[in-house]
């Protein structure tokens, strides 16, 4: 029996394809690059097209593989400031903990987290606790998988599974992921809120032109139409092209484009 994935990743299959390929309304450019000493270095900017309004961010990460140590640090154009400090496999095997702060100079806002994962054969726990002046918060999930069904979703099928959740008895959700092909993907999303007629669905697919090239498209039940086209113009060199297509008001305008370039050396 295989280790189940965390909470946090059943239906990422599906999530990546409806989310990757994609930037509506943006304008990126991501760099990755990694240094002699192992230093990797990942730099992200973006301009909102519709606000001007530009962010960006850097995350510096370095793995002590022999002590099972992981350092980060992140910051962002919003002043905010991150540490975090993974250790795995040295406790007990299968246990992973974290540490994780932010701060932020402009207001003193300070927050931490510690974060708790336990993974065997059958099972994968999790337990985070947030602290606040207010009191902490524990947050915990768990996923159980027995003679090849998980949580509601069969992964024996290795290219098709289903998959169902619910976040504090009140949202629920559930997908569906089926690879067609090697080249060809799709995906269906389906959520609702309890006490609530509104359910939200939706339908996405992923297609390889080739082996550089590839074409995302997806629609909603509220008639948003999105398409994307990602191409490696060279080994470490990838542009994204995307817009975003309102059905419901084709005529009116307010449709969003969007352009990505990620760097990798």
């Amino acid at each position: 029996m295989a280790i189940p994935p965390s909470y946090a990743d059943l239906g990422k299959s599906a999530r990546d394809i409806f989310n990757k390929g994609y930037g509506f309304g943006l304008v990126k450019l991501d760099v990755k690059t990694k240094s002699a000493s192992g230093v990797e270095f990942t730099t992200s900017g973006s301009s909102n097209t519709d606000t001007g309004k530009v962010n960006g961010s850097l995350e510096t990460k370095y793995k002590w593989a022999e002590y099972g140590l992981t350092f980060t640090e992140k910051w962002n154009t919003d002043n905010t400031l991150g540490t975090e400090i993974a250790i795995e496999d040295q406790i007990a095997k299968g246990l992973k903990l974290t540490f994780d702060t932010t701060f932020s100079p402009n207001t003193g806002k300070k927050s931490g987290k510690i974060k708790s994962a336990y993974k065997r054969e059958c099972l994968n726990l999790g337990c985070d606790v947030d602290f606040d002046f207010a009191g902490p918060a524990i947050h915990g999930s768990a996923v159980f998988g027995y003679e090849g069904w998980l949580a509601g979703y069969r992964y024996k099928e290795v290219t098709s599974f289903l998959y169902l959740c619910s976040n504090d008895g009140s949202e629920f959700g559930g997908s569906i992921y089926q690879k067609v092909s090697d080249n060809l993907e799709t995906a269906v999303n389906l959520s609702w809120t309890a006490g609530s007629n509104s359910t939200r669905f939706g339908i996405a697919a992923k297609y390889k032109l080739d082996s550089t090239a590839s074409i995302s498209a997806k629609v909603n039940n509220s008639s948003l139409v999105g398409v994307g086209y990602t191409q490696t113009l060279r080994p470490g060199v990838k542009l994204t092209l995307s817009a975003l297509i309102d059905g419901k008001s084709i005529n009116a305008g307010g449709h969003k484009l969007g352009l990505g370039l990620e760097l990798e050396a």
